[in-house]
C-alpha cells in the first residue's frame, strides 16, 4: 500500500526527533511566548489522547490548544482548508477526494472499533458473521444473539465517510459504499454512545478509546475482548491508527505542529497515551502490515461472495 509506506517514512522521520523532545521537554517550561494552536477532529481521537498530550504539551512548552471536535472528516478537510491549524482523525484520507488531497497524517496511537450494547443486555459476545447480518438487516431480534425476546435498535453513524462508518465497511465488508439497515442515524459517536447508554435495546460500534469512557457494555468480538493487550497483539479485529493532521505547504505553525507530532511520539507522550488505556503507535507498528494483510483478506472474501452471487444469477442453461 503506497500511503502506508510513505506514512511510515513520514513516521521514522518524526521519530527521529522525539528523543530530543524528551530532552529539551524538563527545561522548556515557560520559554516561550504563549501561542495557541486551533486543532478539530474526530471525538474519539480527542478522547484517546488529545486532551491530555495537549495539557502537558502546554505545561511544557507554553502553547495553547483549542480543540473541537465534529468528526474525523472535518479533522481532515478544515485542516485542508486551513480554518484550523492541526487536526485529527480516525480514518485514512479518501483516495481521490480533492478536499483531502495533499493533508498530511501521521499516526500516533491504535484504536480499535466495539460493539456496544446497554449495559443491562445479557449477551457479551457477538461473531463477525452476526455483525455483519446485523448491519445488513438479517438479524433483527435480540434473541437471535442469545438475549431477549425483544426488537435490536441498531444505531448507526449518519453517511459512509466517517471515521466509524468508513472503517467499518472496510474492515468487515471491503467495500466503502456498503448500505447499512440502521433504525437511527447519528451525526457524530458521542450522541450515538449516549444513546446506547439510555436505551436497553440499543446496540452500536463506536472506537473503544471513546466507547470505554461511557457506562455501556462492550461486546467480545469473536471470543476477544476489547483491552489493551488483545489491541495491542492484533488479537482484537478491527483496529485502526489514530492520526495527527497537518497541511506542510506555505503553513506557519509547521514547526510548532512537527514539534508536538514528535512530543506525541515521543517516551513521555507515549506514556500519556498509555495512561488512557490506549495503544501508542510506536508500541506495535507491527499491526500496519497485519491491517495491511487483514484488508486483503476481507477484500478477497468480498470478490469471492460477488462471484458466487454473480454465479447463482445465471440462467440454468448458463451453468
Amino acid at each position: 500500500m503506497k500511503y502506508t509506506l510513505i506514512a511510515l517514512f513520514g513516521l521514522l522521520l518524526a521519530v527521529s526527533s522525539a528523543n530530543a523532545a524528551d530532552s529539551k521537554a524538563a527545561g522548556s517550561k515557560g520559554t516561550e511566548a504563549s501561542k495557541t494552536l486551533h486543532w478539530a477532529g474526530c471525538g474519539i481521537t480527542k478522547k484517546a489522547f488529545m486532551k491530555e498530550l495537549a495539557a502537558e504539551y502546554e505545561r511544557i512548552y507554553g502553547v495553547h490548544f483549542e480543540l473541537e471536535g465534529g468528526g474525523a472528516t472535518k479533522g481532515i478537510r478544515r485542516v485542508k482548508e486551513r480554518s484550523v491549524e492541526i487536526g485529527g482523525s480516525c480514518r485514512p484520507k479518501i483516495s481521490g477526494a480533492p478536499e483531502e488531497r495533499f493533508v498530511r497524517m501521521t499516526p500516533v496511537a491504535w484504536d480499535a472499533l466495539v460493539v456496544m450494547v446497554n449495559k443491562d443486555n445479557p449477551v457479551s459476545n457477538i461473531s463477525l458473521r452476526q455483525v455483519k447480518e446485523l448491519y445488513e438487516g438479517k438479524i433483527t431480534n435480540w434473541k437471535e444473539l442469545g438475549g431477549n425476546d425483544a426488537p435490536i435498535e441498531l444505531l448507526v453513524r449518519k453517511g459512509k465517510i466517517s471515521g466509524v462508518g468508513l472503517t467499518l465497511r472496510q474492515l468487515v465488508w471491503g467495500n466503502p459504499d456498503q448500505e447499512f439497515k440502521g433504525t437511527a442515524e447519528f451525526p457524530s459517536s458521542g450522541p450515538l454512545e449516549k444513546a446506547v447508554v439510555k436505551n436497553p435495546n440499543a446496540i452500536g460500534i463506536s472506537g473503544i478509546s471513546s466507547a470505554s469512557k461511557r457506562d455501556v457494555k462492550l461486546l467480545a468480538l469473536e471470543g476477544k475482548v476489547p483491552n489493551y493487550e488483545n489491541i495491542k497483539s492484533g488479537h482484537y479485529l478491527l483496529y485502526r491508527p489514530l492520526y495527527i493532521t497537518y497541511m506542510s505547504r506555505n503553513n506557519p505553525q509547521l514547526k510548532e505542529i512537527k514539534r508536538f507530532i514528535s512530543f506525541a511520539l515521543s517516551k513521555r507522550g507515549r506514556e500519556i497515551i498509555r495512561a488512557q488505556g490506549v495503544v501508542p503507535y510506536l508500541d506495535a507498528i507491527d499491526l500496519s502490515s497485519k491491517l495491511k494483510e487483514q484488508r486483503k483478506t476481507v477484500r478477497a472474501m468480498q470478490e469471492q461472495r460477488m462471484t458466487k452471487k454473480e454465479t447463482n444469477k445465471k440462467p440454468e442453461t448458463e451453468k
